[in-house]
């Protein structure tokens, strides 16, 4: 997992680099993840903040979250250049009929693939044995590089979320 993220995340931003995470209600089809990530190398690749080039990167990431990283050591991002990312998504949200904004839906990653579940269901699937108290959760508020890296999947007993649940089985 944590290979995957090198591979695909730009080695030479710093690790305090600003991160912004946007969950798709769904997983995207091949086609559309090419599409996405044109689309995404397209802002990037222009992103500015007050006229300055933002030295920024954006991909989808597991076919169901698309990811923005801007490194600020040069040019901090503003108000103005973090709402043009948030057009983006807006604009694939339309695209592609999903929902990059519903936070009560959870992601963890089962078998390989990223699985969601209502919030209002994570007792039920520990329950039933779907997940447990080591799958991975996707911990979609992390903000920096580093955070990414090192934080962004983690073991639900040690995620936000273990406290809300029980890992006791009848």
């Amino acid at each position: 997992m944590q290979q995957e993220l090198l591979d695909k995340i730009p080695a030479d931003f710093s690790d305090n680099s600003r991160v912004w995470i946007y969950q798709s209600s769904r997983a995207f089809i091949e086609k559309e993840e090419k599409e996405i990530n044109e689309q995404l190398y397209q802002f990037y690749s222009q992103w500015q903040t007050h006229g300055a080039p933002v030295k920024g990167w954006a991909g989808l990431l597991y076919k169901q979250f698309v990811v923005f990283i801007a490194d600020e050591n040069d040019t901090q991002v503003s108000g103005c250049s973090t709402d043009s990312s948030v057009k983006v998504v807006k604009s694939l949200e339309r695209q592609y009929s999903v929902n990059f904004f519903d936070r009560m839906m959870i992601t963890f990653l089962v078998k390989g693939k990223a699985e969601m579940l209502p919030f209002n269901q994570v007792q039920y699937a520990i329950d039933k044995g779907y997940i447990n108290k080591d799958t991975y959760l996707f911990n979609n508020v992390i903000g920096t590089k580093a955070e990414l890296l090192e934080k962004w999947l983690v073991p639900l007993h040690k995620s936000w979320l273990a406290d809300r649940v029980s890992f006791e089985t009848a």
